[in-house]
């Protein structure tokens, strides 16, 4: 049995999750969950009710301009320059919904 004082070198452990909504402006994880006291080393993103675009080089995607991301797909991020320069945003009408779980 795994209890919560195992710690493994390399593995990371989920504590968080959280529904980000992604509309019309470009939007970044919740930096309250980046500042944490051990802030997190990854997160996995899943993508649902709509297509979106981000970019994760400290510049605002746009609904044209960005990798895109397909309703069902998955993102996987790591390190804080990743974690922090996030930036996402819908490509069309419909707003994406983002569910996320970070991991230290």
């Amino acid at each position: 049995m795994i209890d919560n004082r195992q710690h493994i070198i390399g593995k990371e452990i989920p504590y968080d999750f959280e529904v980000i909504t992604v509309a019309a402006t470009a939007i970044g994880l919740t930096a309250t969950k980046l500042k944490t006291a051990s802030p997190p080393k990854k997160v996995i993103i899943t993508v649902e009710t709509a297509q979106s675009r981000y970019r994760i080089d400290g510049t605002d995607p746009t609904s044209t301009i960005g990798h895109l991301l397909n309703v069902n797909s998955s993102l996987i991020l790591s390190g804080y320059a990743q974690l922090n320069n996030f930036k996402a945003i819908k490509t069309g009408v419909t707003s994406a919904k983002f569910v996320v779980t970070y991991l230290r």
